[in-house]
């Protein structure tokens, strides 16, 4: 199979549709960056010990090998009145609010953990099929735009998700008010309002750019793909895998596996480095947990400025080049993190680490989608989605066990392995092979 997919025309459409198709990522990452942010404080608060996080974190990498690629490529061979991706969109936010919802109100850390797996198998059946929609709904000159629009509302809802605990705090709530498992009220009512941006949002896109009627060859070829079973497909897709694709697995085995130590950590990191504590009831704990919300806000924030600043310059030297500097940027500013004391000095780093964050929801998804071919978007982008939760189940099966004899038990130490991995990733991004896009049609 060659690297080129073949050129479609598409209608072209205006910066604001793009904005409307994409508006639903908005209600999607708000989820995530809830996750991000509060996971590991709620299972602290629970009684959690820290080496064992990567087990408990263990839902999102295995639902997420297990349910995109197979949804991706239900999606592929959908039929149906309202579309072939929008089904999947729908039932996964109903289900993602739910989730939401009854997380911050878990008793124990077994139901937060359970729920934990409910929460990321819904967002996992609405996310490959996304990214597959903006892929079937674009002319494939304007697929860099869409991506990295995509990328700009991981930002924002990632700004306003770690935000959100600070601003309830501005607004007169009590950060140090707690219910009776130790779990601030200030988290029950950030999940509340992630509830209804999930549903709302993906609404928003679905009603306002549905997507493009099938023409009676793609109805064809889907009815004759229904011969296959799914886990067929997925097999003989990872057969015929295209070369860029296998090219991609090493760099995001190490930025997705140095993503995985930041996120996990970088709250305890923090509790260490700035305000000396350990303890998670203690009040610098409660204090670290808001200041990383402060700090993930701003590197949001970045990522969504960078994600339209990136659109000319990765157009100009590509989107392999961008990826690579992005990467090295990401990777100093988190070797950079442990060794500051000073809570506003933490934003410096942060710039860098935005632009990594931006690149990574971005520029990989364009070198991707320009060399697979187009009736198999949904269990390509499935497929790469198991790239990401791949190192994800490896940081679970290796940090335990070299947490305390490698890294001496200290988060910090974990930061700075994170900055390393994320260096060698844009080392690793150097070989890969890119099939060029074609041009938008006027």
């Amino acid at each position: 199979m060659g690297d080129e997919a073949p050129v479609t025309s598409k209608p072209i459409l205006s910066l604001f549709r793009i904005i409307e198709m994409n508006i639903g990522f908005l209600g999607l990452q708000f989820s995530f960056g809830l996750q991000q942010a509060n996971m590991n404080p709620i299972y602290s608060f629970l009684g959690a010990d820290e080496a064992h996080l990567p087990f408990l974190g263990l839902a999102g990498p295995i639902t997420g090998l297990l349910i995109q690629p197979l949804v991706g490529a239900m999606s592929d061979r959908t039929l149906s009145r309202f579309g072939r991706r929008t089904p999947y969109f729908l039932v996964g936010a109903v289900f993602c609010s739910l989730g939401l919802l009854a997380m911050p109100y878990s008793p124990a850390l077994w139901v937060a953990a359970s729920l934990l797996w409910v929460l990321d198998a819904a967002n996992n059946i609405t996310m490959e099929p996304y990214r597959a929609y903006v892929s079937d709904r674009l002319d494939p000159g304007q697929r860099e735009l869409g991506f990295l629009t995509q990328s700009a509302f991981t930002g924002i809802a990632q700004t306003l998700a770690y935000a959100t605990p600070s601003i309830l705090v501005c607004l007169g709530m009590n950060k140090d008010a707690v219910d009776a498992h130790h779990i601030p009220i200030i988290t029950k009512v950030a999940f509340g309002i992630g509830a209804v941006m999930s549903i709302s949002t993906i609404l928003w896109s679905v009603i306002r750019v549905r997507e493009l009627p099938l023409s009676a060859e793609e109805i064809a070829d889907i009815e004759a793909s229904k011969a296959r079973a799914p886990l067929q497909e997925i097999w003989r897709a990872i057969v015929e895998m295209p070369v860029v694709m296998r090219d991609m697995a090493l760099m995001s085995l190490f930025q997705w596996y140095g993503m995985a130590c930041y996120w996990g950590y970088i709250t305890y990191s923090l509790s260490r480095s700035v305000y000396g504590a350990t303890d998670a009831a203690s009040t610098g704990y409660r204090s670290a947990v808001l200041l990383n919300g402060q700090v993930g806000a701003f590197y949001n924030a970045i990522a969504f400025a960078a994600a339209f600043a990136l659109v000319p310059f990765s157009r100009r030297l590509g989107a392999k080049t961008m990826h690579m500097v992005c990467l090295a940027a990401s990777g100093l500013g988190m070797l950079f993190i442990p060794r500051i004391h000073d809570q506003w000095l933490l934003f410096v780093p942060m710039i860098g680490i935005g632009l990594g964050w931006a690149s990574i929801m971005g520029n990989p998804y364009v070198m991707l989608a320009n060399g697979i071919p187009p009736e198999r978007t949904g269990v390509y982008m499935g497929i790469f989605n198991m790239f990401i939760v791949i190192p994800m189940l490896l940081i679970a099966a290796t940090l335990p066990f070299y947490y305390h004899p490698l890294l001496g038990g200290d988060a910090r130490n974990v930061i700075s392995l994170a900055g390393l991995l994320m260096i060698a990733a844009a080392l690793a991004t150097s070989r890969i092979r890119v099939a060029k896009p074609a041009p938008a049609l006027d």
